[in-house]
């Protein structure tokens, strides 16, 4: 039975055994490399997206369960590596097992209808454990499965799709190209309109291996004071887990803090900066404590860069800004903004060349976490876009905030039927009141009522 302590409402979910699904054709048994900017300590964890779906009246003598177990078996033939285990060889590198084992699969039947989810169908997610069951044995990075899917229907007609990745094999628009395949297969197509690449090479470090650029977000520090990782690792039942929306009223009060030079900034810039800001005014730390925001900058597209448009690996680094506490809180919007802009123009070949020669060089580091937020950008993932033959997701993307790490999600409107720029934040809960406090003086509301798309 699933209950949360912010809702009243109550449903039961049944799930059946896991199974394993495999690659509906003989695939090849070999090892490949993952590059080494894919098997880095800092992505050595399993990631979890999910999907909404709403029933279709074209659909209603088909079950999701059948038609996506099928397109699974036929996308895995195309992307085998994901139906095989990672292994470790010499110097803690990371190689794919193509076993074919296949992916870890869970059917699912929940009496709640999407309407009843309400308000829940977004970041944070009152039920995830519901329709994202972590069967024992299946979370470690080494000899498991690369994913985990859950397809659960609901009482209406409709279905969630839960799934969690094995993040050392893929990034977000990775694992898109994968779900999109699976969508054409459950639509009727033999071949993907996409074909896959791995080519891992293209990402691994030089030969001989030199680091030719300043990378803040591996610098490896210790702290003699609390930190906030350690505040939440020790004080979890404590977390508050929340979600900002930015719409235009939202983002135009924002914008009258930055001079009129930075205004062509984007909106993901300007919050970026305005977020990092506040979460440090929020902490309340030494003014001379050093503070750092890595923003995730994907390389698919960067000059020099020939990454091929099949690639699913893991294809970004993430450049780091650094301020003095004291002079981050204290200064104007625009000393921020000025930092983040700068960030884009650090990413080119050079920059992620040297972010895989430092992996080989230093022991494949982990990023930094001492008072550090990094955040990305999911707007334009497209998990939202996939259609197993139900139409276009009513919400698809992330779950939510990791302790140090934030993404902003699009497809979702307020209660004017604007649409805008979800935040999920996760904080110790007085952190939290002390930062929705600096939002509130800048004009953001919370809780602000969101709808999902229609």
């Amino acid at each position: 039975m699933a209950s949360s302590s912010s809702s009243p409402l109550r449903f039961s979910v049944k799930r059946r055994e896991p199974q394993l699904i495999v690659p509906s054709k003989p695939t090849p048994h070999e090892i490949k490399q993952l590059s080494d900017i894919d098997d880095q300590q800092g992505l050595r964890f399993h990631l979890p997206f999910v999907m909404f779906y709403r029933s279709h009246p074209s659909m209603k003598r088909e079950d999701p369960v059948k038609v996506i177990k099928e397109a699974l078996g036929k996308a895995l033939v195309f992307y085998y590596p994901f139906a095989g285990r990672i292994i470790e060889g010499p110097r803690s590198k990371l190689l794919v097992d193509c076993t074919g084992e296949g992916i870890l699969f869970v059917e699912a039947d929940a009496g709640v209808t999407i309407d009843q989810l309400g308000d829940s169908i977004h970041p944070p997610f009152s039920y995830i454990e519901e329709f994202l069951h972590d069967v024992p044995g299946s979370s470690g990075i080494l000899g498991c499965p690369l994913l985990l899917i859950q397809v659960t229907r609901l009482a209406c007609g409709g279905f969630i799709f839960a799934i969690r990745l094995n993040h050392t094999m893929s990034d977000s628009l990775g694992l898109s190209k994968f779900l999109n395949t699976v969508g054409e297969g459950a639509l009727g197509a033999s071949t993907p309109s996409l074909l896959p690449v791995w080519e891992r090479e293209i990402l691994n470090a030089r030969n001989p291996p030199r680091v030719t650029c300043v990378h803040h977000e591996y610098e490896q520090l210790t702290h003699t004071e609390t930190s906030i990782v350690m505040t939440l690792q020790e004080h979890e039942k404590y977390m508050a887990h929340r979600s900002f929306f930015f719409g235009p009223s939202e983002l135009k009060s924002i914008r009258k803090h930055i001079p009129p030079h930075l205004q062509k900034c984007s909106n993901f810039e300007v919050l970026a900066s305005f977020l990092w800001r506040s979460r440090t005014i929020a902490l309340q730390l030494d003014p001379k404590e050093v503070v750092r925001l890595s923003v995730m900058i994907n390389v698919r597209g960067k000059q020099g860069l020939k990454v091929p448009s099949g690639y699913y690996g893991n294809a970004f680094a993430y450049p780091t800004a650094i301020s003095k506490a004291g002079l981050l809180c204290q200064s104007p919007l625009g000393y921020a903004l000025e930092l983040v802009r700068r960030l884009k123009t650090q990413m080119n070949e050079e920059y992620i060349k040297s972010a895989a020669d430092l992996m080989v060089l230093k022991g494949r580091p982990h990023y930094t976490t001492v008072w550090s937020f990094l955040i990305a950008d999911a707007t334009r993932v497209g998990l939202g876009d996939i259609d197993f033959g139900w139409g276009k997701a009513v919400y698809g993307g992330p779950i939510g905030a990791r302790p140090c790490t934030s993404f902003h999600v699009s497809g979702l409107k307020n209660s004017f039927g604007e649409e805008g720029i979800l935040v999920p934040i996760l904080l110790p809960l007085p952190i939290m009141n002390r930062f929705q406090q600096e939002l509130l003086s800048n004009g953001i509301e919370y809780p602000r009522k969101i709808a999902p798309r229609l």
